[in-house]
């Protein structure tokens, strides 16, 4: 039978969050003496008392306390200092406390972001089919949201009101323990609803979560879909979407405020249940006490139920933030992209050996590519075609390692990738496709992108000039400083494919992928860059996947693929003679192919 893995406990999420306060322990050990100081008020608040009632009574005899300034003088005049001097202290420590905890959580949520961020960069690509991108932003914004709440008021809280209750209950003890002990036995009734209520809310964080990442969800799909929205009138659904997984989120939030308010209530029945018993007792048991001991006793008792019940509070902070922690932990333990390989060359030749090469997605049991086996000399063009869905991109992907092949041999250089370091392997490989991803930057940081950043600025325009792309950035505002906006929606479809070749031009790797290159296109556009594309595929290994005609007329060699296998294999003169899925595909895709 197979074991269960049970969940993490709370106490191990939480311990594993504050390891991140180690490189700031020397700030933290500074927050907790601030609070220290602060809790050290409370008792000298409640001793004070004793003093002005004793005063009240008339007695007015000088004052004993140890401190040079007031010893000996009388209670009239020593009871307001002693109440400065205590706010002065007390403020002295909360400030201290509570400037320099924030510094802590600051940095510790900081920190949180940066590892959360930087683990998604090594992830690989099989995490983000599994996982939605509102998820992703929602873990890496509202999650941390949740910590900060749970690494600043929580800790605060926790160490501050802790220390005021055991500053009070110390003082309580030395003043008569005997009473003291009737308010301890309550706390196994406060710990029992503790307990209870941090489990609920733990359950209802969690739920929480997740309905803020579908309401991310919505808002990210709408915002990089606006056009399609707009265009089939999408507005209502989309509406109707968002306010359904609003009014889910609101619910959720709702339960954990309901249980909530209902929570805190019954621990203040408790408490104060207690405390009623402690007065009665004083008045019964009073002794040779003063009436300045008896208040004394009584304002710290009465100063207990405060910090008890925001340390009850507290629990539902820490349980949303253990939740939000959980959650970072899971995406920070998720194994990187794999990259064992060794083998890292200054440039390859860029000859390409397939052999059985056979694949299928994580996580799915059909095989997408079956068997396999064509070569490709350094500075050949193959074409792959075939109908959407044939394996084409698949493969594609293969080459750059955003997956690895399951069984069979994909070889450059007579080295197989996986053999390659993967940041060695990239290099060697540009890639342009159909989707162009550009930042919201500017054009020359767009084409200089990632290790092309120093790239200069005579090489930047050359490829410009290659990709047919310098008469329309000429006209924009700042050329080639010109700021494009996100995914560049300030230009065309034909101008952002442009610029995704100029990238490719200027990367000068030895193998080149075009996968649906020029779909974008005008024929203008086609017609002005058909001429790069062909002086950047001289000396280069090129996969051309479902390019058009003229592309593919002039291919080495062109592979038509079908249910992930290869079905044909010739030149264009040859398979449009033959009669075969080729030809097939030629009399019905017209100008372009797998389309």
């Amino acid at each position: 039978m197979a074991s269960v893995i049970s969940p993490p406990s709370s106490l191990r999420i939480y311990f594993r969050l504050l390891s991140y306060v180690r490189p700031y322990v020397g700030t933290f050990a500074v927050s907790i003496l601030g609070f220290m100081i602060f809790a050290s008020s409370q008792p000298m608040l409640a001793g004070v008392m004793k003093y002005f009632v004793d005063g009240l009574g008339g007695a007015t005899e000088g004052l004993q306390l140890g401190v040079p300034f007031l010893d000996g003088i009388d209670l009239v005049k020593a009871v307001p200092v002693m109440i400065v001097l205590i706010a002065i202290w007390q403020g002295v420590g909360s400030y201290l406390g509570n400037y320099f905890m924030s510094k802590v959580s600051l940095g510790l949520v900081h920190d949180l972001r940066l590892a959360l961020f930087d683990s998604m960069l090594r992830l690989p690509n099989h995490y983000f089919d599994r996982h939605n991108s509102g998820h992703l932003i929602s873990r890496i914004t509202f999650n941390v949201t949740m910590v900060t709440a749970a690494a600043t008021d929580a800790i605060k809280i926790v160490i501050r009101e802790g220390l005021s209750v055991v500053f009070l209950f110390g003082y309580l003890i030395w003043m008569n323990w005997k009473l003291t002990l009737v308010m301890v036995a309550v706390l196994p009734v406060i710990s029992v609803l503790v307990s209870r209520a941090s489990r609920k809310f733990r359950k209802q964080a969690k739920k929480i979560q997740r309905a803020m990442g579908d309401v991310t969800h919505v808002v990210s799909e709408t915002i990089q879909g606006y056009r399609v929205v707009r265009s089939f009138g999408g507005e209502d659904y989309e509406s109707r979407r968002f306010r359904e997984a609003s009014e889910n989120n609101t619910r959720k939030q709702l339960r954990m405020g309901k249980t909530n308010a209902t929570y805190t209530p019954m621990l203040q029945v408790v408490i104060y249940s207690a405390m009623s018993v402690v007065l009665f007792l004083v008045l019964l048991l009073r002794g040779d006490a003063s009436a300045g001991d008896l208040v004394a006793y009584i304002t710290a008792a009465a100063m207990l139920p405060k910090p008890i019940r925001q340390l009850s509070e507290v629990s539902s902070k820490i349980q949303r933030g253990v939740a939000g922690a959980e959650s970072i932990f899971e995406q920070l333990d998720e194994p990187s992209e794999a990259d064992s390989g060794t083998v890292a060359r200054e440039r390859v030749e860029g000859r390409i050996e397939v052999r059985g090469l056979s694949f299928r997605y994580p996580g799915t049991e059909r095989e997408v590519l079956h068997e396999l086996s064509f070569d490709v000399q350094p500075g050949q063009m193959v074409a792959l075609v075939g109908r959407s869905g044939s394996g084409k991109s698949t493969l594609a992907s293969l080459f750059t390692r955003f997956y690895d092949h399951d069984c069979g041999e994909l070889c450059i250089d007579g080295v197989d990738v996986r053999d390659y370091t993967l940041r060695n392997l990239r290099r060697h490989v540009a890639l342009v496709s159909q989707q162009v991803t550009l930042f919201n930057d500017t054009v020359a940081n767009n084409i200089a992108y990632g290790d092309l950043a120093d790239a200069p600025r005579e090489a930047i325009e050359a490829a410009v000039e290659a990709a047919a792309a310098k008469e329309f950035i000429d006209r924009l505002p700042n050329g080639l400083d010109t700021e494009i906006g996100e995914n560049g929606v300030m230009l065309s479809g034909g101008q952002r494919q442009r610029l995704a070749i100029a990238r490719a031009l200027l990367k000068n790797a030895p193998i080149l992928i075009l996968d649906e290159a020029t779909s974008a296109l005008d024929t203008e556009s086609e017609r002005l860059i058909q001429a790069a594309i062909e002086r950047l595929m001289v000396g280069r290994t090129t996969i051309v996947i479902a390019h058009r005609l003229s592309t593919i007329e002039k291919a080495d060699q062109i592979l038509v693929m079908e249910n992930g296998r290869i079905v044909e294999r010739g030149t264009h003169a040859e398979l449009s003679v033959r009669g075969g899925p080729y030809a097939r595909l030629q009399a019905v895709g017209g100008e372009e192919y797998g389309n």
